[in-house]
């Protein structure tokens, strides 16, 4: 299952050259979709709809400029998967359970990200797997099964957006759409050796997509290649232009934060820094022990939001998100208006420290592989110690795959634009990591 070479970049060039057509793109998606070992990369197909959508991306008339100069956006007549949590008409939203896909039917209208994406010729080659209603960072799913490592059966993808990281690793999709609430881009990325690319809080219209928790719920993609960053920059940006900025600084936590990383991971950390630092970027170090209390922040807070928007359906989820929503449920008004005040006061501490040093890098997850099968009760905590803190301040966020796991680069909001440059730019320094992960999974 060789995919090394589906990247943004090269396939949009062979489109704009006439050397490949989206139909061929789509024929080739569509004969490698689920082909991890439960077969479940996607909750919703229908490979006639998704030739048709080829052919109408075919229609649209060519012109000029643009980023490949054929008067196209930059997902052209390429293959994109979309978490099953974004309404695209004709098809149910199941949001990873059987209740909402029975309960709601088939969408009437697009959501407002599928009809961009239709809008600009990308073609969609399905929905895909999701951790139950986007609340979990595993992606097990009772319903619908795990969701395992198109490359590596005996792992996990992460989640939530599960389905949308398996879709980029088999090479049925050569960018994927997910959310990330507390690491749903950001876990799957670096656990399947991909980048991802989460969006600043607010950016997008949530019309016709599934909230888990509103007050931390973001947009984003995973992909390949980094080099494709800056192609990903207007996807849910506002319409206006947003003024891009260049980054001098960056800061690395303390070891002691990383406490439970697997040695792996600690060595891509500093390869990571050293790269940024070869291109300039001054780096320093920073003190992370006041974001020990993120968890215990966020994690009402999100189940607070999440009880009410599933009001009255806890008996038909699994027994561990059931019991989350209950908590939420039993949480009063006292309780979250104070958890409110030290969100707010948390957010305003991380706004100050991105002043002071612009970017901060520290690993996305701390081991490198999540075996399936195995015990998993406790790998939402550890796991959500490390994504949590950017989670709360709503922060534009970008996974870096390393030979081993991912490390998050994050910026202040609204600096998306500047920090997919940025990233796009570690692209050569940083290929011989993602070649060795590819080398590692290819055989």
């Amino acid at each position: 299952m060789d995919t090394a070479g589906w990247t943004i970049r090269s396939l949009r060039a062979a489109l704009s050259s006439g050397g490949v057509q989206p139909s061929a793109l789509a024929d080739e998606a569509l004969a490698r979709a689920n082909q991890n070992a439960g077969h479940n990369t996607y909750l919703w197909q229908d490979e006639a709809w998704t030739r048709a959508e080829a052919e109408r991306a075919e229609a649209m008339p060519r012109g000029e400029n643009g980023p490949f100069g054929d008067g196209r956006g930059a997902l052209w007549g390429l293959p994109v998967s979309v978490k099953d949590c974004f309404d695209l008409a004709g098809s149910p939203t199941s949001c990873g359970v059987n209740f909402y896909r029975d309960l709601s039917g088939k969408a009437t209208r697009d959501s407002w990200l599928v009809e961009r994406l239709r809008t600009a010729g990308a073609v969609i080659t399905g929905k895909t797997h999701l951790h139950p209603l986007a609340y979990g960072i595993t992606g097990e799913n009772p319903e619908f099964r795990d969701c395992l490592q198109p490359r590596d059966p005996t792992a996990l993808t992460g989640g939530s957006s599960s389905g949308a990281a398996a879709s980029v690793q088999e090479g049925s999709a050569v960018a994927a759409i997910g959310t990330d609430t507390g690491g749903s881009i950001r876990a799957p990325a670096a656990l399947c050796g991909l980048a991802g690319y989460r969006a600043s809080l607010g950016r997008g219209d949530w019309r016709g997509g599934a909230h888990l928790a509103e007050s931390f719920d973001t947009m984003g993609c995973i992909f390949r290649d980094l080099e494709d960053a800056t192609l990903l920059a207007d996807l849910f940006a506002p319409e206006q232009s947003v003024e891009s900025r260049e980054f001098a600084r960056f800061a690395v936590v303390e070891d002691s934060f990383c406490h439970d990383c697997e040695p792996e991971i600690l060595s891509g950390l500093q390869h990571t820094a050293q790269t940024l630092e070869a291109l300039g970027l001054r780096s320093s170090r920073i003190d992370a022990a006041w974001w020990a209390n993120s968890f215990e922040i966020f994690a009402p807070i999100q189940a607070w939001e999440a009880a009410r928007i599933h009001a009255g359906q806890f008996d038909h989820f699994e027994s561990s998100i059931r019991e989350r929503l209950e908590w939420g449920a039993r949480i009063g008004q006292a309780e979250i208006a104070a958890l409110r005040g030290r969100h707010e006061a948390f957010r305003e501490r991380m706004d100050e420290l991105l002043a002071t040093h612009e970017l901060i890098l520290l690993p996305a997850v701390p081991v490198a592989r999540l075996t399936a099968g195995a015990n998993h009760s406790k790998t939402r905590g550890r796991l959500l110690r490390y994504t949590t803190p950017f989670s709360l301040a709503g922060l534009p966020v970008v996974t870096i795959p390393c030979a081993v796991g991912g490390m998050q680069l994050a910026a202040a909001r609204g600096c998306d634009e500047a920090l997919l440059n940025l990233v796009s730019r570690l692209a050569p320094e940083l290929g011989s990591s993602k070649n060795e992960f590819e080398k590692a999974n290819n055989g």
